[in-house]
């Protein structure tokens, strides 16, 4: 990978840059938020303290995934931000679609493919030197993962081997498109504009699902998709009741 090239392929007009190895991207850019000046793609080759959702260890390797942040500034405060895992959901979705590859999306933040985990999304905020919010995007694409790696996660994982012979700078090129492309409608008319286009790809609509939060049930019904707002809408016994993003999790009922 090699950021001249990616920056070269992309019509994005955002600074691009690579390095061999760090701990975190999201925690690269967050750190260098305070002098950041515009839009800005850290790639790294290997992600050894990558995080998830929740605080959850993202696994990775320089082979088998791609790992990368992009920090976007947003007028505004975090409030402006709702949805915006939802949409980065959508742009990574329709980019895969336009290289061939139909996947599946997860409430709130996960990208999937026949049922299991392709990438994830975290995202993490910043105040900005003269006001907004810096809004830092990571994403974990799984090209090729092992059989190893299952193993130790205990589940399957969805991966892209065909794709994973794309040439690396080509392939983040139209990832960074797509991102830049969502992230400016985003800030013309918030996730409002993503809602019917995630509801499209939403792979568990109509499901009976459980809403847990550190194990404990807090609601379950049939999901039915999202609102404008990016909730996720849950009919239940009671009715039908909105489920805000937070630190909750996602089952298939008995999976």
């Amino acid at each position: 990978m090699n950021a001249v090239e990616i920056a070269a392929r992309s019509s994005a007009n955002v600074a691009v840059e690579v390095v061999e190895e760090t701990g975190s991207t999201n925690a690269d850019l967050l750190a260098r938020a305070s002098s950041l000046e515009a839009p800005l793609l850290l790639v790294a080759r290997n992600q050894t303290a990558g995080r998830g959702r929740a605080g959850r260890s993202w696994l990775s390797s320089s082979e088998g995934s791609l790992t990368f942040s992009l920090a976007w500034r947003f007028e505004g405060g975090v409030n402006r931000l709702a949805g915006l895992p939802l949409a980065v959901g959508v742009a990574l979705a329709e980019t895969l679609g336009r290289l061939g590859v139909q996947v599946g999306l997860k409430w709130p933040n996960d990208v999937l493919r026949d049922g299991d985990k392709l990438a994830g999304i975290l995202i993490e905020t910043q105040s900005a030197k003269d006001g907004g919010v810096w809004a830092v995007l990571g994403i974990g694409l799984n090209l090729l993962m092992p059989d190893e790696a299952e193993a130790l996660l205990g589940r399957s994982i969805a991966s892209l081997p065909w794709l994973a012979r794309m040439d690396r700078n080509e392939l983040l090129a139209a990832l960074l498109d797509g991102l830049a492309g969502a992230l400016r409608e985003f800030e013309r008319a918030g996730f409002s504009a993503f809602a019917a286009r995630w509801n499209l790809r939403h792979a568990w609509q109509g499901e009976t699902v459980t809403i847990l939060d550190r194990g404990a049930v807090l609601h379950e019904g049939a999901a039915a998709g999202v609102d404008d707002a990016g909730r996720l809408l849950l009919d239940t016994l009671d009715g039908r009741i909105a489920i805000m993003a937070g630190d909750v999790s996602l089952r298939v009922k008995g999976a």
